[in-house]
């Protein structure tokens, strides 16, 4: 019998990614104080990468107690410019803040993916990608965000690079799928070594 697999993700594009690669599984959002938890970490110094992952974590592990029989995967995202990490924007005049400091600068987004087994974590991964935004006008800015807030108010930074979002950026460095979220490649990798998928 196959294991089941649960994204604890209410993201609709990581659950598309899966989807569209062939991997059949659930969704079960995890109910987390992701604020509380992302300013514990940052008032304790943590390093970007450990911010996202111990998220990734915190969510698999809520619902790995739910579904103790369950290859339950965590995932969250960050955005790190400067020492700061910045959050999902919420008004669009936020997101016009976020993008006038990223305009002209370079940033990294950094994607962590957990898997829970039987409890405990089984496998762990942060890809992280580096962006350069080109020097994008006052006004570019307000007509982007006037065009895309529905999209763009869940994404960090204020962007997405699936969608307009791409137009932003001057050089891009890493890979395609944990700009948009979750290390595919090395997640489909994983779960194809240890014979959950088929190859």
């Amino acid at each position: 019998m196959t294991q089941q697999i649960i994204l604890a993700s209410g993201s609709a594009i990581r659950a598309t990614m899966l989807r569209n690669a062939g991997v059949e599984f659930e969704i079960a959002k995890p109910n987390i104080d992701e604020e509380a938890i992302r300013a514990s970490l940052v008032a304790e110094d943590a390093l970007p990468r450990d911010v996202a992952d111990c998220l990734a974590e915190a969510k698999a592990r809520k619902i790995a107690l739910k579904f103790p029989g369950a290859l339950v995967l965590g995932s969250d995202q960050v955005l790190a410019h400067d020492k700061d990490i910045l959050s999902k924007p919420a008004s669009p005049d936020e997101a016009k803040d976020q993008l006038t400091r990223l305009s002209g600068a370079r940033h990294s987004l950094l994607s962590a993916a957990v898997l829970y087994d039987e409890g405990k974590p089984i496998w762990r991964h942060v890809g992280e990608v580096r962006l350069t935004m080109r020097a994008l006008s006052p006004d570019y800015i307000d007509a982007y965000i006037s065009r895309n807030w529905d999209s763009i108010r869940h994404s960090v930074g204020g962007y997405k690079i699936e969608e307009e979002g791409v137009r932003l950026f001057s050089r891009i460095e890493g890979d395609y799928f944990a700009i948009l979220g979750l290390p595919m490649v090395q997640l489909l990798t994983y779960l194809t070594m240890r014979g959950t998928l088929q190859g």
